[in-house]
């Protein structure tokens, strides 16, 4: 049940929190933004949202914990993987005000999804050792 509430945590995190976040003057509604980028922003958050309307139907519905944990990786993983190459692209985590929110230094783009990269991982790792323990006792 650990596992189910941790990845659940993760989904909530990608699927409400993050267009909590960016639907507003900063992201989807920002001046300096064009259009194309907006569309872009917009089809992200469309998208993260709707993977994880189907992973926690994998979790709750189904009871089928990896599918959902794996998206859910693909999901926190791209952003930590796109942080990491964003020298490549011009990319950056700074607002054009040159402010950035952070918590103890850390963007908390990375504080968030790589804790919740962490949690998913353990979680695989939790729920394949449960079906390991439980096929070895039937």
């Amino acid at each position: 049940m650990i596992q189910k509430i941790l990845v659940t945590i993760c989904i909530l995190l990608y699927a409400m929190g993050v267009p909590y976040l960016e639907i507003n003057d900063t992201h989807v509604f920002n001046p300096d933004w064009t259009p194309h980028v907006r569309i872009h922003e917009v089809w992200q958050l469309t998208t993260n949202c709707c993977i994880g309307i189907l992973c926690l139907w994998f979790i709750w519905a189904k009871d089928n914990l990896i599918p959902s944990a794996v998206l859910s990786m693909f999901v926190t993983g791209g952003f930590l993987f796109a942080f990491a190459i964003k020298g490549i692209y011009g990319g950056s985590m700074i607002y054009l005000d040159g402010s950035e929110k952070t918590i103890l230094g850390i963007n908390i783009g990375i504080v968030g999804f790589g804790l919740a990269f962490s949690l998913l991982l353990l979680s695989v790792f939790l729920e394949f050792r449960r079906q390991k323990f439980q096929a070895q006792n039937h």
